[in-house]
């Protein structure tokens, strides 16, 4: 219901995106690449004051300018942009925008050399007239004997303004070389003021420049690159070019874009929309959150590098009875308790638990004592780590479907590996499978031998992934996440990435103990968590063990 909610709200006006395009300037220097922002003149809007890259609307005049282009076709230009037609013309107004603006062109005389500097003191005058809608590119080019160099440009990015914002852009992003010689001179109409600046360090004093996301998130893609020709090439490799279309959301930070690679951004389009940006895109504790009609979400206080924002508790029920079930109570917090029975909108007449780590399940008792609903789920196979208060009333076996209320049915899931008792629940009307620690957003889940068991974990993953039809993982840390399988095949790739460092590091340097293969295997991890990475490293030189690829004599380790 939420997906298709979303596509029919892609404009909710009716309104249809205005096309326009951007043109990132790039030129060498000896401490890396730099890029030539502009300054927008103070005009009562958005972009009032923000440093950007030279661009504007697509125009008319854009459209006709295929006879005076070079380099790049329209059926090329559709090629890279993914378009059946129009391609052309955002790449001549990515070229006259930035000569508009900054006086930068990028062309090429009659003969195919550059356009000399002192000849841009003729067409300079034309910048005026552009701007107006006075003149096309198609007259000058004319005029003046020249051609676009439109193979110059290097498509790189696709952004799509928010819905729910009143004037919208669908903007393609192109990067180019300075043209040799050249000098950027704003036009001190749109823009007052130009500087050549470092990407990194614009982000290192990011609070200096005002900026829009896409202008904040191209600094990033190219700060990484160590010249202006790193990144060019880097652009020029086949790829594909996604659309970027950041959502709106509420927070400390107010009403914000929130872009596709950060957490809220999937959860954001399920209860938003519209683009109003009243859903938040921070985990607030203790908050009751509504996901569905079926389901609701209050976090726990108890955020750590081990639990991310905090311990997720989801209310789900809802149906004829408005009776509810509760997942996961979380830790023994008081507050928390009794947050989680305020959010309750009916009686609770049941208690799940994934599994009994102390962040999920020591609440079942307080939660019990209140309600009266009885608990539900496995003990763990080994003590270690585990909420010894937990003393479950029904023991659950994987397969058991559990009728909450009519129209609520929860199918229970085993899932062992990151505990020997985990448990998932999918809720059948809706295919949201509640992962309890089985799939964490932003972490790495932590498998912690002997009740944590890699081999398991990541069977447990595929099986998931390949045996049911999910829309969405309501994790037991983070938001809601889409494309669960997507999810649970990059958690089992980078296991298995992981894995081969481990074979890797056998290779060289074993016989060896575990931690000289720690100091190897988890060269990318913070030496504080070393300790926590120390329980995975474990699980898996055991899952090598089993695999009949490792072997361990006197507390070494080598390839078998």
């Amino acid at each position: 219901m939420f997906d298709a909610l979303n596509r029919l709200a892609a404009d909710p006006e009716g309104r249809p995106p205005r096309p326009s395009a951007t043109l990132v300037v790039l030129r060498e220097s000896p401490a890396g690449p730099e890029v030539l922002l502009l300054r927008r003149a103070e005009r009562g809007d958005l972009n009032s004051g923000a440093w950007v890259f030279p661009g504007g609307l697509v125009d008319e005049a854009d459209h006709a300018s295929a006879g005076c282009c070079t380099g790049v076709d329209e059926a090329a230009a559709n090629a890279a942009l993914g378009l059946a037609s129009g391609g052309l013309a955002f790449y001549v107004a990515a070229v006259r925008e930035c000569f508009e603006e900054c006086g930068l062109l990028f062309a090429r005389e009659a003969g195919g050399q550059p356009v000399a500097p002192q000849r841009l003191s003729q067409l300079d005058a034309w910048r005026g007239p552009l701007h107006r809608g006075e003149a096309g590119l198609p007259a000058l080019c004319a005029e003046h004997g020249l051609s676009l160099a439109l193979d110059e440009l290097v498509y790189c990015a696709h952004w799509l303004t928010p819905v729910g914002i009143p004037k919208r852009y669908d903007t393609r992003f192109f990067v180019a070389a300075a043209p040799a010689l050249q000098t950027a001179v704003p036009d001190a109409a749109e823009t007052v003021e130009h500087r050549w600046l470092r990407p990194a360090d614009v982000l290192a004093d990011r609070a200096a420049y005002k900026m829009l996301t896409p202008t904040l998130k191209t600094l990033e893609m190219i700060a990484p690159h160590a010249s202006a020709a790193a990144f060019l090439a880097w652009a020029r490799q086949p790829r594909q070019v996604p659309m970027i279309q950041p959502r709106l959301g509420s927070g400390r930070q107010g009403k914000r874009p929130v872009t596709p690679d950060e957490p809220a951004w999937a959860e954001l389009g399920r209860l938003d929309p519209q683009g109003t940006g009243q859903a938040c895109y921070e985990i607030q504790v203790d908050v009751p959150v509504r996901l569905s009609p079926r389901v609701i979400r209050v976090t726990a206080d108890n955020g750590s590098v081990m639990t991310g924002p905090g311990t997720n508790t989801y209310l789900v029920g809802g149906g004829p009875r408005n009776e509810w079930a509760v997942i996961d109570p979380g830790p023994l917090s008081p507050a928390h308790v009794q947050a989680v029975l305020a959010a309750a909108p009916g009686p609770i007449r049941h208690i799940l638990v994934t599994h009994t780590h102390t962040d999920h399940s020591p609440a079942c008792v307080a939660l019990q004592q209140a309600t009266q609903a009885p608990v539900s789920g496995r003990v763990a196979s080994h003590p270690m780590w585990q909420d010894t208060t937990f003393a479950p009333d029904r023991l659950l076996q994987g397969g058991e479907r559990l009728q909450i209320d009519d129209g609520v049915t929860l199918q229970v899931v085993h899932t062992p590996g990151h505990a020997s008792n985990h448990l998932c629940y999918l809720l059948e009307e809706e295919k949201t499978l509640f992962t309890g620690d089985h799939v964490m957003q932003l972490s790495t889940v932590v498998i912690n031998p002997p009740d944590g068991d890699m081999r398991a974990y990541i069977a447990s993953l595929r099986e998931l992934a390949a045996g049911l039809e999910l829309d969405w993982l309501a994790p037991g840390h983070g938001f809601l996440m889409a494309q669960p399988r997507q999810a649970m095949e990059a958690i089992v790739a980078h296991r298995l990435k992981r894995e081969a460092k481990v074979v890797e590091a056998l290779r060289r340097l074993g016989p060896a103990s575990a931690d000289e293969l720690l100091q190897a295997v988890y060269d990318d991890v913070p030496p504080r968590l070393h300790p926590v990475a120390m329980r995975s490293l474990n699980a898996h030189l055991l899952k090598l063990r089993d695999d009949a690829a490792a072997v361990e004599r006197d507390a070494l380790w080598a390839l078998a």
